[in-house]
């Protein structure tokens, strides 16, 4: 028991997800910005199949989701993923002008 504990506990922190915000957004309508989308569709499959078949321990998923230490790895994620994919952006804008400029010649 101790074992399936720390795997779901593991499991957890590994998609660092919270439960409110798991169904917040679909995979499909995500923003490019939002990488968490999957790993929180995964999350949510997860906690469904373990709740269908044991309700204690889909609350005990749901309790220990919202645990501070997996909240504040979750909201540090977040802010990291953001800006990384703001300054991938600006790369990708760079090199889009850069590509019209000095190789088509616009």
């Amino acid at each position: 028991m101790v074992q399936s504990r720390a795997l779901v506990i593991a499991l957890i922190l590994l998609l660092s997800t919270t439960l409110p915000e798991v169904h917040s957004k679909s995979i499909f309508e995500r923003d490019r910005r939002d990488w968490l989308v999957i790993p929180d569709a995964i999350a949510a499959y997860i906690y469904e199949t373990v709740n269908k078949m044991s309700p204690k321990v889909g609350q005990f998923l749901v309790d220990a989701a919202q645990t501070p230490a997996v909240v504040v790895t979750r909201n540090f994620l977040i802010r990291e993923t953001t800006k990384l994919s703001i300054l991938a952006e600006q790369l990708m804008e760079k090199i889009k002008n850069l590509w019209y400029t000095r190789v088509l010649g616009y």
